[in-house]
């Protein structure tokens, strides 16, 4: 076991794009066939940025607001995203088959908003993900949670698996509620995911340091939309986390709860594909909505 007495944290976080290597994804060049090919679907592969659009929501919280009807809040929203998170369910039962996005299959859960968040297992068998032509599979991982390494070995699992059958892992950074949100915790567990096998991860945007983040985790970041805030403060926080290294956003509550979600979404793309400043892209937003 590692000495922890004299654990030193990582100060030399240089910026820069790491080389690509003939792949428009960082850390991805050495994969198959397959899971390149799948995660071109989720990443564009001209820019290698993605906008993905969660509505998984409902595996833990229920029919949240803005996703009572699927089929009327978030089908109409689809052609405007790189890829959809979503859970099996509602992806066999409101997705047209025939929407051509990848796919980013919610595969872990168990525990609802009334119990432990973080006491999940996996919840979708790889030959079912197959089924689905899955083009990833998310799961939370829980670090500094109670059961942490039940949610690492969870991914880990997923992982072994994915790789077997080519389709790579989305490791879902959660955060406990007595947790501090900085760029120390979110490199722990952005760098433990990515050390571990997963192919991309999902955390949240800090103000101070997210470049480090991102230039100390080896595979892509994407960030979480995360609580539902204004639009010109969405699309700041987009715009911001793309400047200091992500590589796409996953939102689903400033989209899909805005006033107007496709005009959010396709500002959104606007900052994530087309370079827009926030306030271009806010532009963007009223002239689409009006």
């Amino acid at each position: 076991m590692a000495d922890l007495d004299d654990l030193l944290e990582g100060t030399n976080f240089t910026a820069g794009a790491a080389a690509r290597e003939g792949f428009h994804l960082k850390g991805q060049a050495g994969q198959d066939w397959g899971m390149k090919a799948r995660l071109s679907r989720i990443f564009d592969p001209r820019d290698g940025n993605t906008v993905m659009l969660a509505f998984d929501h409902g595996y833990f919280q229920g029919p949240t607001s803005g996703l009572e009807r699927l089929d009327r809040s978030i089908v109409p929203l689809v052609p405007q995203a790189d890829a959809l998170m979503c859970t099996r369910g509602a992806l066999r039962t409101t997705i047209p088959a025939d929407n051509g996005k990848g796919i980013v299959l919610r595969a872990s859960g168990g525990p609802s908003v009334l119990t432990d968040l973080s006491n999940e297992e996996i919840a979708v068998s790889i030959d079912d993900a197959v089924r689905l032509d899955a083009a990833a599979l998310a799961v939370q991982v829980f670090v500094g949670a109670e059961n942490e390494t039940k949610s690492i070995k969870n991914m880990t699992t997923l992982v072994d698996q994915g790789q077997a059958a080519g389709i790579p892992v989305l490791a879902v950074t959660a955060v406990g509620k007595d947790m501090v949100r900085d760029a120390r915790y979110f490199r722990l567990a952005t760098r433990m995911s990515a050390e571990l096998g997963a192919a991309f991860v999902k955390t949240y945007y800090v103000e101070e340091g997210f470049e480090t983040i991102t230039s100390a985790c080896p595979v892509p970041i994407v960030i979480a939309g995360g609580k539902k805030v204004s639009e010109p403060e969405a699309l700041r926080v987009a715009y911001r986390a793309m400047q200091e290294g992500a590589a796409g956003v996953d939102m689903g509550r400033n989209v899909f709860q805005s006033e107007h979600p496709a005009a959010m979404l396709s500002a959104v793309r606007g900052v994530v594909h087309d370079g827009l400043t926030p306030e271009e892209a806010f532009d963007l937003y009223q002239t689409l909505a009006n």
